[in-house]
């Protein structure tokens, strides 16, 4: 496991003495595109150390929403916002792309916790970062206007996923999953990319974005 996944969070922080242990209680779980690897409300039994693909961890939000929390990518945790008091999984997790996962019990997790001070000092500091990263989140959807969350999440997207060629992000996301990320709707999306595609700001064609005048887009942004 270590040397073919070096950057896997689980065995990157934990002791060496530890690896037999790691060894007999994970497994490797492949997943395809489109695949949900738990969702919002189950037991929260299992945690995902992700090897390879890219995951988009959703939760609900209204009737019939979702509301993208955060891209997991190659070295990221899932499962771990289901620690607490109720022990479920308060979001989805669904594949964007194939790839695999370690997989190790709740129980087991714990016990890694109380061997290896490293690992758990690195998850105090995984947890502190996404609560600093949702408290901007919350400020956004309170504070900045829909256009200003909307050039956010393309700035994002493209960081993540990178660009081809010609410079069009490598989208793995349809027009609902951006508009889902940036909290708004795909009707006011479709308005916002077709005025700024009007006005050279970022140029459209069918799921290619390309984004031609950055700083402007970072003009809209709330900072």
């Amino acid at each position: 496991m270590i040397s073919d996944h070096p950057h896997c969070f689980l065995c990157k922080h934990s002791l060496p003495e530890w690896y037999d242990a790691i060894a007999a209680r994970s497994e490797i779980v492949a997943f395809k595109r489109g695949q949900v690897l738990f969702t919002e409300g189950e037991p929260a039994s299992h945690f995902y150390f992700l090897h390879g693909g890219t995951i988009k961890v959703h939760k609900q939000w209204g009737a019939a929403k979702d509301l993208i929390i955060k891209f997991a990518a190659p070295g990221d945790v899932l499962g771990h916002r289901g620690m607490g008091k109720e022990q479920h999984f308060p979001v989805t997790a669904t594949a964007l792309e194939a790839g695999s996962a370690c997989r190790i019990s709740t129980e087991f997790f714990l016990s890694s916790l109380k061997v290896n001070n490293g690992l758990a000092i690195s998850m105090m500091m995984l947890y502190a970062g996404e609560l600093q990263e949702a408290e901007h989140k919350m400020r956004n959807m309170v504070h900045m206007d829909v256009k200003g969350r909307i050039a956010e999440a393309l700035l994002t997207i493209r960081q993540v996923f990178g660009t081809d060629a010609g410079g069009n992000i490598n989208n793995l996301l349809t027009k609902q999953d951006i508009a889902s990320y940036a909290g708004t709707t795909y009707e006011t999306l479709f308005k916002v990319l077709n005025e700024w595609g009007q006005e050279g700001i970022v140029a459209v064609s069918g799921k290619d974005i390309r984004i031609e005048k950055e700083k402007k887009l970072k003009g809209f942004i709330l900072y």
